[in-house]
C-alpha cells in the first residue's frame, strides 16, 4: 500500500479542519460548503477512505503513529507474535508406556 508523505496529509488535514470551522460558523454559505467538501474529498482520496470523517480520522492516526503500526491498524492485522519452541504442549504429550 502506498501512503502519501506525512507532511502532505499534515497540510490537507489543517486546511480541511480550517475549512470545517468556517462551514460551521457560516453554513449557508455556498462558497465555503463547496470549498469544504471539495478539502474533504482531497482527504479522502489521499487515505483510501470514502468519507471525508473516516479519512480526517484515518490522517490523524497515520500522523500520530509509524507506518508499520498505522497499516497494522488499518488491515486489522495482530502484532506478531514471537514464538519459541520448547516441544508439544503437555496435553499432547504421551508417556513411554502408552506408546
Amino acid at each position: 500500500m502506498l501512503l502519501p508523505a506525512k507532511a502532505e496529509v499534515a497540510r490537507h488535514l489543517r486546511r480541511y479542519r480550517a475549512w470545517e470551522r468556517m462551514m460551521l460558523a457560516a453554513p449557508a454559505d455556498r462558497r465555503i460548503r463547496t470549498t469544504f467538501e471539495d478539502t474533504g474529498y482531497t482527504l479522502c482520496v489521499l487515505m483510501g477512505k470514502r468519507c471525508a470523517r473516516e479519512a480526517a480520522d484515518a490522517a490523524e492516526r497515520y500522523l500520530r503513529t509509524t507506518l508499520v503500526s498505522y497499516l497494522r491498524e488499518e488491515t486489522g492485522r495482530p502484532r506478531p507474535r514471537t514464538v519459541t519452541r520448547r516441544g508439544p504442549p503437555a496435553t499432547a504429550r504421551r508417556s513411554p508406556a502408552r506408546r
